[in-house]
């Protein structure tokens, strides 16, 4: 029997009741990931409700040297407001899906959001519900899930992907970054760096996957850009320009460059606009300035400008997200 929840809308989500997370344990699990939905979102506030649920009820094996046991079956899932898939070990993914859990995936109701974690992109990818969206999964198998699943974009360079109600992570602890950036999409940045400090984590990690790939990123000296990026956040309403940087950090703008690339993923030309939506997303939630005045606080040099690389980063105007989180708020 499904468990009862009150019917809402996506505009009173967290209004009249925690959104309801149900983690899927499957056979060969990670504990590191499994916990991850429970441990981030469970430090929100009472925001959300975290449920964890196997394909049948029963006890489910992990990777490790012990079993769990768990407390729903699959009936959980016909409930849930966001569906997470934890990872499970490499051994145990394949392009077709057992009986048992193609039948539980099968519960979850349409418009629910669907999240994976690590190798649990491939769980989503076998059910044909990553057919047409872009995904990421762990850069290791990346190869694998190319050949596997050729219908689906894979981009194995970033943490995570969100692709309308499907949103996939990258290897092991991106899963705490896609938690927060559930949080952070939900409730706002406020909340979700307040999570991140309880669980004590950054809230928002930069660069994607690419820094951690091993073989193409070169060995590098004792120089690092980490200090310049450091001095640049402290001075992000200036017109920074890579000539700035690299004299900051005494090197070279073709050297400052390419170690920027390989230490961040990024460049830092892009870096730069992405920490001034952050700020900016902020300054949007937790103040009464104007766009302009938001946009000259965090170095864009209009509010048009402001505008144009808010909308490219989340999908909405300042306008509408200050009024969805203030509302929050």
């Amino acid at each position: 029997m499904a468990i009862p929840r009150c019917a809402d809308t996506d505009t009173d989500r967290g209004a009249r009741h925690p959104e309801r997370v149900v983690v899927l344990a499957l056979d060969g699990v990670y504990p590191f990931e499994l916990g991850m939905p429970s441990r981030i979102l469970g430090a929100a506030d009472g925001r959300y409700e975290v449920l964890t649920c196997s394909v049948d009820g029963g006890p489910v094996r992990t990777s490790a040297d012990f079993g769990i046991t768990v407390e729903h079956g699959p009936e959980a899932l016909e409930s849930a407001d966001t569906v997470v898939v934890a990872a499970v070990s490499p051994s145990r993914v394949s392009a077709d899906l057992p009986e048992t859990v193609a039948a539980a995936l099968a519960r979850i109701r349409p418009g629910a959001r669907v999240v994976s974690i690590c190798t649990g992109a491939f769980v989503l990818a076998a059910a044909g519900l990553l057919d047409g969206h872009r995904a990421t999964t762990h850069w290791q198998v990346a190869d694998a899930f190319r050949r596997m699943f050729p219908r689906v974009e894979l981009d194995p360079d970033v943490l995570f992907v969100e692709d309308g109600r499907m949103l996939t992570s990258a290897g092991a602890a991106s899963g705490v970054d896609i938690c927060l950036h559930l949080v952070r999409q939900d409730h706002g940045s406020e909340l979700a760096n307040k999570v991140a400090r309880r669980c004590v984590v950054p809230p928002f990690r930069d660069g994607g996957q690419a820094q951690y790939i091993e073989q193409p990123v070169p060995q590098q000296g004792p120089a690092s850009t980490a200090a310049t990026r450091a001095w640049a956040l402290e001075r992000l309403a200036e017109p920074l320009a890579l000539a700035d940087l690299a004299a900051h950090a005494r090197m070279s703008r073709r050297t400052f460059a390419r170690r920027f690339q390989d230490e961040v993923g990024l460049s830092p030309g892009r870096w730069l606009i992405q920490q001034r939506v952050v700020r900016a997303r902020h300054l949007l939630e937790a103040s009464d300035l104007s766009v302009d005045q938001i946009a000259g606080h965090v170095g864009f040099a209009t509010g048009a400008s402001l505008r144009q690389h808010l909308h490219a980063a989340i999908g909405v105007s300042p306008q509408t997200y200050r009024r969805t989180f203030q509302q929050t708020r």
